[in-house]
């Protein structure tokens, strides 16, 4: 099958570097994608955003199945536009990726399907922000609306910081505080039949310790040594199926990749968040350990035919992805700087490390950063302590100036597995 996959991050080239090893898949393109993609997929260049230029393109290279990658091109429709040219797409439609494109609707269809969530505040007044921050108060969590990278969330004790937050948008969602661990658990849906993935942790903050500004994810570990083993299988019942079941009730059907954020609280799992496509890092931990070949089942997403799937097959193996970002990140990346010794991992340290490219350019014969998380890299090990070593041992051979990156990612577990 010929497959193209629309996005150009790291978790883009996961899913590139998964395929690329499918030996269903006989040719495989992305657009826009980045310097590492280019060596185990053709590039072509597309405005992501638009999906009639998309679905040309599909035509054009007669891709079988197209993979979107990215939530904003979800959200503007790029799947129907794919779709209605008569190529199967993995990837929800415009209407429903809302799910993740207005929190206001997620928290709807919850309410509807009766999932297990905070208790929240809708707010477009100044007066209903304070009501809210009132009502809930310390620590406060104030939500965009709207798609934000990752970056639209606010959670303080300060409660000027956080109505600062909320007056700066649109709309806004103010809801309780959460406490416990957070874990992120993918499932593949075409609709009806839900498949669940390995869970994954990420670690949102900059800094170590988990300090600093929330960040679109700086590592990411898997699996859970100290997750209940019963954790995939009650947020099935209580999550996942109820979700694809309301949407497909309510006539938006959802199929692609529901991604669910979940808190392990004092009072059972609740959703944080929903997200309309695989995450970014913790799909390169998750990936890298999944045995099943991974064209099929986006293939059978797209199909509606997931229930014809055999059970999924996982490595036994640990994973873990630490995130090399650019000087400055979050806030303003430099970018344009250049990246030495990816070599050095692949003579070194492959098969069981790898580096995936996320903000990176090719300038001349030199790969360069282009953006704020710049790579993720990525080990297996027989356990999280050697994934670990392994990771951090890729990490160490490479060399972009100005650069930083967390060293804790996956230790606390680790540590007590």
């Amino acid at each position: 099958m010929k497959v193209l996959v629309i996005g150009g991050g790291a978790r883009e080239h996961a899913l590139c570097r998964s395929l690329s090893l499918d030996p269903d898949v006989t040719a495989l393109y992305c657009a826009p994608g980045n310097a590492g993609i280019a060596e185990v997929a053709e590039l072509h260049p597309v405005d992501a955003l638009d999906g009639d230029a998309v679905a040309r393109l599909a035509t054009e290279l007669g891709a079988e199945l197209v993979v979107v990658g990215p939530e904003a091109p979800l959200v503007a429709g790029v799947a129907d536009a794919v779709r209605a040219a008569g190529i199967p797409c993995f990837g929800p439609s415009g209407e429903a990726a809302r799910l993740e494109g207005s929190k206001a609707f997620a928290k709807d269809v919850m309410a509807g399907a009766n999932v297990p969530t905070a208790r929240s505040y809708v707010c477009t007044t100044p007066a209903e922000i304070d009501e809210a921050l009132d009502a809930f108060g310390a620590p406060y969590v104030v939500k965009d609306d709207g798609l934000a990278a990752g970056k639209g969330v606010v959670v303080t004790d300060d409660v000027e910081a956080a109505r600062a937050h909320a007056l700066a948008c649109d709309r806004v969602v103010i809801e309780e505080f959460l406490d416990g661990p957070e874990v992120s658990l993918f499932a593949i849906t075409d609709g009806t039949t839900v498949l669940p993935l390995q869970p994954a942790q990420d670690f949102k903050r900059a800094l170590d310790g988990d300090e600093g500004p929330n960040t679109g994810g700086m590592g990411a570990y898997s699996p859970l040594p100290w997750a209940d083993p019963k954790l995939v299988d009650e947020v099935m019942q209580t999550v996942l199926q109820p979700t694809v079941d309301e949407l497909r009730r309510r006539g938006t059907p959802f199929s692609g990749l529901l991604y669910a954020g979940l808190a392990i609280t004092s009072r059972g799992v609740r959703v944080i968040e929903f997200n309309a496509r695989f995450g970014d890092p913790e799909t390169q931990v998750v990936l890298a350990r999944l045995k099943t070949p991974l064209a099929g089942l986006l293939l059978g997403s797209a199909n509606g035919t997931l229930d014809a799937v055999p059970a999924l097959k996982w490595h036994d193996d640990a994973a873990v992805t630490v995130v090399i970002a650019s000087h400055n990140y979050p806030g303003t990346p430099r970018t344009g700087d250049p990246i030495e010794g990816l070599a050095d991992v692949v003579a070194k340290d492959a098969p069981h490390a790898f580096v995936l490219h996320a903000g990176t350019r090719q300038e001349g014969g030199t790969v360069v950063s282009a953006g704020g998380r710049v790579l993720s890299v990525t080990a297996t090990g027989k356990d999280l302590t050697q994934a670990r070593e392994r990771a951090y041992a890729a990490v160490g051979r490479i060399r972009l100036d100005g650069s930083q990156h967390r060293t804790d990612i996956a230790r606390k577990a680790a540590e007590e597995a």
